[in-house]
């Protein structure tokens, strides 16, 4: 059988790391499978025999700049596109796999023409985020915004990715509404119950769906000697853990920071892994260690099996691998209620607490110092 995944990016990031995952375990079982990206020209090298790049990085830039123009994300990079869906017609795959179809680097119109055009072609389609039913955005949960339901417009968040100077919501929703459904043999996977339970709500609901939650590889995150401690002089101290691929405003970098003023600096460290702009950089207190974003998953292991906790400050989320990754490492996880996010906590010393609430956070902190294995009264039901 021949296998064609489609993804944003390849080998790196959550959603690269879980194709390639897939990917791997289809070979074994003695498959052909390419994957198909657009985003970065990186693909680590253990991974290059799968990769067959959509477009170019100039193609991206293009299709960023006009969506940033028009609100149109989705509906560029057509050479790019066609030039692709010439070698698909050629690789003549029997089973195609989308996963990320944003970030600026495929034609969705195209693409789904072509898929359309393949009656015989088995699809599966794992959503991991919502921008596949909405008329612009991937999550609505911090905007309060329940219009995706019905029908999109007059949308809230243009400026948010994929951002836009003007609002094309309601046509971007008619489009999508007629382009992603009608497909013969199509099912839907989405990590969590919670996006499943949007997908049922959504102009989606026609196809079946399916909840794979995501896994990660136990015998990479584990507990894992290191010496993270030494290194930052963080000896005696309690490290409360953060980690993004990137620190964007969903991910609730500026609650560590409240936390960080909540905690005594001289018993307490915050850590932060994960890709900042310099501006954010800047606006940190003195008392947040920040690490760039590694790829070097071990490396990861070991700062994670180092800390006291993990803090998951996400506003929006889907089913986070970070939670899973810490607690594989033997690291107690402190999560916020939303989205799939209580979904990913199983041991008996992680917690959930409300959205946003910081002082619940850091009481739950405080009692671990005396009480490792506590599950506070400030948890919330999940």
């Amino acid at each position: 059988m021949r296998v064609l995944f489609v993804n944003e990016v390849c080998g790196t990031g959550s959603t690269g790391k879980i194709t390639c995952e897939l990917a791997e375990n289809y070979e074994r079982e003695g498959h052909q499978v390419k994957i198909a990206y657009g985003r970065s020209s990186f693909v680590p090298e253990k991974y290059q025999r799968f990769a067959v790049r959509i477009g170019s990085s100039y193609d991206v830039y293009t299709h960023a700049l006009m969506t940033r123009l028009t609100d149109r994300h989705g509906f560029y990079s057509s050479h790019a596109t066609r030039k692709f869906l010439r070698w698909a017609d050629s690789y003549d795959p029997s089973l195609l796999w989308l996963h990320n179809i944003h970030g600026y680097y495929v034609n969705v119109e195209l693409l789904f023409s072509w898929v359309k055009s393949r009656p015989s072609m088995k699809v599966l389609w794992t959503l991991h985020d919502c921008w596949t039913f909405t008329g612009h955005c991937a999550y609505f949960t911090m905007a309060g915004c329940e219009k995706w339901r019905t029908h999109c417009e007059k949308c809230p968040q243009k400026s948010s990715y994929p951002a836009s100077l003007v609002d094309n919501s309601y046509t971007n929703y008619e489009r999508k509404r007629k382009i992603f459904t009608g497909v013969h043999d199509l099912t839907i996977i989405t990590p969590s119950e919670w996006l499943a339970s949007l997908v049922k709500m959504s102009f989606l609901r026609e196809y079946p769906v399916e909840v794979r939650n995501n896994t990660i590889d136990t015998g990479i995150f584990r507990p894992t000697k290191n010496n993270f401690r030494e290194k930052y002089n963080l000896m005696g101290k309690f490290i409360v853990l953060g980690v993004a691929s990137l620190w964007e405003g969903r991910k609730g970098l500026h609650d560590f920071v409240k936390l960080s003023s909540l905690l005594d600096p001289e018993k307490f460290a915050v850590v932060l892994v994960g890709k900042m702009t310099p501006e954010q950089q800047k606006s940190l207190p003195e008392n947040i260690i920040t690490i760039p974003r590694t790829e070097s998953r071990k490396d990861l292991a070991g700062i994670y099996t180092a800390a006291d906790v993990f803090f998951c400050s996400s506003y929006e989320e889907n089913y986070p691998t970070v939670n899973l990754e810490a607690e594989a490492c033997g690291t107690p996880v402190i999560t916020y209620d939303s989205g799939g996010c209580p979904e990913t906590v199983k041991r008996d010393d992680s917690c959930v607490v409300r959205t946003g609430d910081v002082e619940a956070v850091r009481n739950i902190i405080i009692q671990k110092t005396t009480d490792p294995e506590t599950r506070s009264a400030a948890c919330v039901s999940e």
